[in-house]
């Protein structure tokens, strides 16, 4: 034992545990710098991955919100133009319990004439025209007509 309390009093131990204790102070600031790039770097990527996880888990849930909210507002808009569509029609409704209208309609529109009055009616001349060309439904069976203009009607919605 005498002999370990001898080394640990020499100079030499001395000098080695003064130069160890010198190089712990000068390169302690490195270290921990090395050792808070580490601790950083580590934390930022797991940081990283919550984030990426939390983005991952909410784009599902932000998409369907979103084209509901779309949604929602097309049928808020459908449901407005229904609302004018049945206001406009109870105008429409009104105007013909009045019996001016309905008279002022049936006149213009089955050019109905009151008794001692005189009916005119001015005719296009193009539509003459056109109507001469279509003398050839003369010439045929009234069925065949009938189906014409059921075709022509039909054909008119398109």
């Amino acid at each position: 034992m005498a002999v370990k309390d001898r080394d640990r009093f020499s100079t030499a131990t001395r000098l080695r545990l003064l130069g160890e204790q010198t190089a712990a102070r000068v390169y302690r600031s490195q270290t921990r710098r090395q050792a808070r790039r580490s601790r950083l770097t580590g934390r930022a990527a797991l940081l990283a991955l919550v984030v990426c996880t939390l983005v991952v888990a909410l784009a599902y849930p932000m998409r369907q919100y979103v084209a509901q909210r779309a949604e929602i507002a097309e049928m808020e808009r459908q449901r407005q133009q229904a609302q004018e569509r049945v206001e406009q029609l109870r105008d429409l409704k009104a105007r013909w319990q009045d019996d001016a209208y309905a008279e002022q309609q049936i006149r213009q529109r089955l050019h109905y004439v009151m008794p001692g009055e005189t009916g005119y009616i001015v005719v296009d001349p193009d539509a003459a025209r056109q109507s001469r060309a279509d003398t050839g439904a003369a010439d045929r069976p009234w069925y065949s007509n009938v189906w014409d203009g059921v075709d022509k009607s039909d054909a008119s919605d398109r």
